[in-house]
């Protein structure tokens, strides 16, 4: 669940040069144009603040290193996500509530291929850049597992199953977004990932939810032989009730 796109957010009924001020564009313009032309190793901060006719100290209000220029939005759409399953009602599919989480994801890289195909192959080439977008897909992972936690959290296995499912729906998101990239961005990106979503949803199907206040140990279960009279059964669950 890498960045590829530093489309802004959809809508939040905020105008987009307030999201994305025209100097952090023009930034992240001058350093794309530059790592095609000269490589990303061969390009220096000072390159870009060049190109774009800022200094150094604009350059770091925005991007603290580098590598930042190169995945604009990261932080911006995990925070969107993390609201996002916030707002989750109570009655909420978790295992589908995720997978729409991952959609907004989709949502970001969809907006701009062609540079989100440009970086797809600017961090193939690159073993420092596919490091760190491996962590971006950690922590994407990591709010998805954690809002899972929460709504899982009071069943038995309930912390293996939200991390389970969390690494499947990212895998799932990534697979189908992986694809659409080596399309050059020709392919449907969000009939693929509604197809992997869709996979990896019913994988788990609907998952049970505890409710309010319910721990396992509020579970009873009772054992009888067969033709043991009703009444009997009732008295033993109202005994260990």
């Amino acid at each position: 669940m890498s960045t590829s796109s530093a489309a802004p957010r959809r809508g939040d009924g905020t105008d987009a040069a307030q999201v994305r001020p025209p100097m952090r564009d023009a930034l992240v313009a001058a350093a794309f144009r530059l790592f095609l032309e000269r490589g990303y190793e061969q390009t220096t901060v000072d390159d870009i603040v060049a190109l774009a006719g800022v200094g150094r100290r604009s350059f770091f209000r925005y991007f603290p290193s580098k590598e930042d220029v190169v995945f604009p939005d990261h932080e911006r759409c995990l925070t969107d996500m993390k609201a996002f399953l916030a707002r989750s009602p109570e009655d909420a599919d978790p295992v589908r509530r995720v997978c729409d989480a991952a959609r907004l994801v989709l949502g970001m890289y969809a907006e701009n291929p062609a540079f989100s195909v440009q970086r797809y192959h600017l961090t193939k080439k690159v073993p420092g850049l596919r490091a760190y977008e491996l962590s971006v897909v950690w922590r994407y992972e990591r709010a998805l597992a954690e809002y899972l936690r929460g709504r899982l959290g009071g069943r038995p296995d309930g912390i293996l199953r939200a991390d389970v499912i969390a690494a499947a729906v990212v895998a799932a998101h990534n697979n189908a977004l992986r694809s659409w990239l080596r399309s050059d961005g020709r392919d449907d990106a969000g009939a693929a990932v509604d197809h992997a979503l869709a996979y990896a949803q019913s994988a788990f199907g609907d998952v049970p939810v505890a409710p309010r206040g319910e721990s396992p140990e509020d579970v009873v279960v009772v054992a009888a032989r067969r033709g043991t009279p009703l009444w009997q059964v009732l008295r033993e669950i109202e005994s260990a009730f």
